[in-house]
């Protein structure tokens, strides 16, 4: 896509600061993070999100953080977890598919921010999509 701003990273138009990258896959710092060493993985074709993102890929984007960036940022960064989390549609403001790696830290105030307010209960989403 020529507009997709991670495919311009890809193609080196825009610069990154990539901690891994093969043939298919590539990682970089997030330039704006929410915790010290936040990064993002892509795939190297554009795929939108989920919906299109094929089960080979998706299998080695998760091999990459699980065998190497996982093990890279502890211990490298001393974080005291990761979180990984992946928008779809609504809430992903970069239409390629990206997974989040947020290194944690005890007490640094990271929150996934909800409107509790709007949670039905357990008990009627269940019924719903049942």
């Amino acid at each position: 896509m020529e507009n997709c701003i991670f495919c311009k990273i890809i193609k080196g138009e825009i610069p990154s600061y990539t901690i891994y990258e093969d043939e298919n896959i590539k990682v970089f710092l997030d330039i704006n993070p929410n915790s010290n060493g936040h990064a993002l993985i892509i795939p190297k074709k554009h795929i939108k999100d989920i919906q299109e993102i094929d089960s080979a890929t998706f299998t080695q984007i998760l091999d990459v953080i699980q065998n190497n960036i996982y093990k890279q940022l502890k211990n490298k960064l001393n974080c005291d977890g990761i979180t990984i989390v992946q928008n779809n549609e609504y809430g992903q403001e970069v239409k390629h598919f990206h997974i989040h790696i947020i290194p944690r830290y005890k007490n640094d105030n990271v929150k996934l921010n909800y409107n509790k307010e709007n949670i039905k209960p357990v008990e009627e989403i269940y019924s719903i999509i049942k």
